[in-house]
């Protein structure tokens, strides 16, 4: 079956007076790149987190947001004083004729000048924070089963197509090969005398070089082998983008060999309907 490698998901809950909210979201991507933004209090959990998310979503471009917010008119926030004034100390013997109020901007961007008061990270809160993670990526997994749909729909179709361009090939098989022998005859009614011998085993020469009955069962198989691995296997985009490069050699090939304008339409056809299928496709999971 198909996932789309697009998803979305957001979980959100209270927890000792603080609101927590979990995003996901991803696009396409060749491997697993996971871009991530968590509070400071969750930094020594950031490994694990990278990890439980790396096992669910596999592949995509990744971004995943934890925020939270404070519900209780409580003063959480801390002011290291004193290092903050040893900061503005050390400030000031560097560029001693700035203003006060400029060291003290400067102070407070050092490194541990603010803090909250509850930095430390308990057992029951990350439990927590575990539990809105793993709904946040179900519904992420739930969205992009639901995209796969869409998605599965819309390849199978302009599979179909290419599968009835194949088929419309074959009337004028018969004509482009008679078409072949006539300007070969006329070329060769130029000349007083004709070996008709030669003339056969020339003919025979063409009609091997310009014969597409094989390139059209490969096609046919390609074709028929990317609808199955589609609908019976899992994680299968990458599979999938390999059997479309080989789709797209053998509509080539057919296309070298056609000789006939008609053929030659259906060819471009079949190649429009592949290009969307290798763009489609660069989105299955």
């Amino acid at each position: 079956m198909i996932l789309s490698m697009t998803g979305f998901g957001r979980s959100e809950g209270v927890f000792d007076g603080k609101k927590i909210t979990v995003d996901l979201k991803s696009l396409n991507s060749k491997s697993f790149d996971l871009n991530i933004k968590i509070p400071s209090r969750y930094r020594e959990k950031e490994f694990e987190i990278r990890k439980m998310l790396n096992d669910r979503i596999l592949r995509g471009k990744v971004d995943c947001y934890v925020n939270i917010e404070s519900l209780d008119d409580s003063n959480d926030v801390a002011v290291n004083q004193a290092l903050v004034k040893s900061y503005m100390e050390e400030l000031k013997k560097i560029a001693a004729d700035g203003p006060d109020f400029e060291y003290l901007k400067m102070a407070v961007r050092m490194p541990d000048a603010i803090s909250t008061k509850s930095d430390e990270l308990s057992d029951d809160e990350y439990i927590y924070l575990k539990e809105l993670l793993h709904e946040a990526m179900t519904k992420f997994e739930n969205f992009r089963r639901t995209e796969g749909e869409i998605l599965q729909n819309e390849l199978l179709t302009n599979i179909k197509k290419i599968e009835s361009y194949l088929g419309q090939v074959e009337p004028y098989e018969e004509v482009r090969m008679e078409g072949v022998k006539e300007r070969y005859r006329k070329s060769m009614n130029e000349f007083d005398q004709i070996d008709e011998t030669r003339f056969y085993q020339e003919m025979a020469y063409y009609t091997e070089k310009l014969d597409i009955a094989e390139e059209k069962v490969r096609l046919a198989q390609h074709l028929k082998y990317y609808k199955e691995v589609m609908i019976d296997e899992d994680f299968n985009g990458k599979k999938l983008g390999f059997i479309s490069q080989e789709i797209g050699r053998e509509i080539n090939t057919l296309g070298s060999k056609a000789n006939h304008a008609e053929i030659q339409k259906l060819v471009v056809m079949m190649k429009d309907d592949l290009e969307k299928v290798k763009e489609q496709t660069l989105n299955v999971l």
